[in-house]
């Protein structure tokens, strides 16, 4: 099982990821991102990435 803080990340992640993509559908039907907020998308991926790859690594130590 992963540590508090672990999932404490995995989940500001997750909500930065989902948060950009509200706030782009937040004019209206289509999706509406700027630069800022393709760079904000890539910030919060490449955390959440990280966050699994530290998982992942973590599991195969274990045996």
């Amino acid at each position: 099982m992963m540590n508090f803080e672990w999932l404490g990340q995995t989940l500001a992640s997750l909500c930065w990821i989902v948060s950009v993509f509200v706030y782009g559908y937040a004019n209206g039907d289509t999706l509406e991102m700027s630069t800022g907020d393709w760079l904000q998308l890539a910030a919060a991926s490449c955390w959440m990435i990280s966050n699994i790859a530290s998982a992942i690594d973590f599991d195969r130590n274990a045996n």
